[in-house]
């Protein structure tokens, strides 16, 4: 039994004919008569009966349509409630995100809604490779996500929030040739030994852009996807290393430095993806606005 059914002949009950509840409901009187037909074939006793010209219900409809209000009923409770959750500031606000991105916004997003009045946060990281981050929004609410430059932007089914683009530097200890430049082409790292991501990820494609550009192809000595990993590993073998310019955070590394690019086009968009339902939470929304501030303030 569908709603328009039950809800055609509870009209019908209460306005006592079908171009009554036609004109009351803003539909053809076929239309009508065709919901309750369908409904009929739900039922095994009569529901309806002619009454000289007009159509009227029998026990059995009236008994259904009398049910029909009780459906009204709950259905009502149900839009109430999703209106109430969908309006509360509070509530649980789901956020993941990648391993720098993680580190370098989980904090303060935390401090940003420490105080009552505020959503409460649960938290998580995940390492994938970029064609994976739309699926987290079946079970997240707010995935952080990054994109390298020319690559297919995110599929159509997830809303896109921009957060910030940010550019790929080169990490190198301050006693390495490199650390002396200002901007550092692909050339100069021809014969450079490299601390790379694992194949598959963002930058991983952008190191094979750069090698490209300079003629060569990248030797990579070791594989490591978090970055505070593969800076201590830069800072103690004298490889060198793709490194993101916001979300880096080298002050445990006092021996590295970070060198741009002379191709300053090179690097990632951080975004936050959610499904378009999910965003119509005042609290989610909230969440985000705090996200989007702390953003700005890494740029800065």
């Amino acid at each position: 039994m569908e709603l328009g059914q039950l809800r055609a002949l509870r009209e019908l009950g209460d306005r006592g004919s079908i171009a009554a509840v036609a004109a009351a409901l803003y539909v053809t009187p076929s239309s009508i008569s065709q919901q309750i037909s369908a409904l009929q074939r739900h039922s095994t006793a009569p529901l309806t009966f002619r009454d000289g010209r007009r159509t009227a219900l029998t026990e059995a409809g009236c008994a259904l349509a009398l049910a029909a209000i009780d459906v009204e009923v709950a259905l009502e409770r149900a839009r109430q409630a999703v209106e109430a959750f969908q309006g509360d500031p509070l509530g649980t606000v789901s956020v993941v995100a990648f391993h720098s991105a993680g580190l370098a916004i989980f904090g303060p997003l935390l401090a940003a809604c420490a105080s009552p009045d505020r959503p409460d946060v649960r938290l998580s990281d995940f390492d994938v490779a970029q064609e994976a981050f739309p699926v987290l929004t079946a079970d997240h609410d707010l995935v952080l996500a990054h994109r390298l430059v020319g690559s297919p932007p995110w599929q159509g089914s997830v809303r896109v929030e921009p957060l910030l683009f940010e550019p790929l530097d080169i990490a190198v200890r301050r006693d390495h040739p490199l650390a002396a430049k200002a901007a550092i082409e692909p050339a100069d790292l021809l014969d450079e030994a490299w601390v790379a991501v694992h194949e598959g990820f963002p930058l991983g494609q952008a190191l094979s852009v750069i090698a490209g550009i300079g003629g060569s192809e990248a030797r990579i000595r070791h594989r490591i996807n978090e970055f505070s990993v593969a800076a201590a590993v830069v800072e103690a073998s004298g490889c060198i290393a793709l490194m993101p310019r916001y979300t880096t955070d080298l002050r445990d590394h006092p021996e590295l430095e970070l060198r741009p690019l002379a191709h300053p086009g090179l690097g990632r968009h951080i975004d936050c993806l959610a499904r378009p339902e999910t965003l119509e939470r005042s609290n989610v929304q909230v969440v985000l606005s705090q996200i989007r501030t702390i953003t700005r303030t890494l740029v800065r």
